[in-house]
C-alpha cells in the first residue's frame, strides 16, 4: 500500500482534482493525505501585526478546506489524513512528501482564468518536483 499526497487549494475549483485522487487511492489501496500551504510571502511589506493575523486567517481557512475535503473523501468510502502548511508550494510540497513516505505526488490540473499555474508551467513544476523528490509526481 501506497501514500498520494495531494495538494489542494480547496473550494469547488478543486472538486474534480479530489474526486480523481480519491478515486484513484480507492484503486489502488493507498492512503491519502491532503495538503493546504498558506503562503503569505505576498505580506512582505505591511506591518507585522497584520502579517500574524493573516497568517493565522489563511491557516484557519486552509484547516476548513481540508476538512470538506476529508469529508468528499468519507462520503466516498475513504479516511483522508490532512496537512496545513505555511510557506512556498514548492518547498512546502517537496517536504511533507519527504515527511510523509508518500509514493505519489498528486496535482491539479489547471482551470482556466482562475488557475494558479498555465500548463506548460504546471507541467515543468510537476517535473521539477519529481526531480527534487524522486517520488512520482502526476497533474490530474
Amino acid at each position: 500500500m501506497g501514500k498520494i499526497l495531494c495538494a489542494t487549494r480547496g473550494g469547488e475549483d478543486s472538486y474534480p482534482t479530489q474526486d480523481a485522487v480519491i478515486a484513484l487511492a480507492k484503486e489502488r489501496g493507498d492512503e491519502l493525505v491532503f495538503l493546504y500551504v498558506a503562503n503569505i510571502s505576498f505580506l512582505n511589506q505591511m506591518a507585522a501585526p497584520l502579517v500574524v493575523d493573516v497568517e493565522s486567517s489563511l491557516e484557519k481557512l486552509g484547516k476548513f478546506q481540508l476538512v470538506m475535503a476529508q469529508e468528499r473523501a468519507a462520503a466516498q468510502g475513504l479516511e483522508a489524513q490532512t496537512i496545513v502548511r505555511q510557506g512556498q508550494l514548492r518547498v512546502e510540497l517537496a517536504a511533507a512528501a519527504k515527511e510523509i513516505g508518500a509514493t505519489l505526488i498528486v496535482l491539479g490540473g489547471s482551470l482556466g482564468p482562475e488557475a494558479v499555474f498555465e500548463d506548460a508551467a504546471l507541467k515543468a513544476f510537476a517535473s521539477e518536483i519529481e526531480d527534487e523528490t524522486g517520488i512520482e509526481t502526476r497533474i490530474i
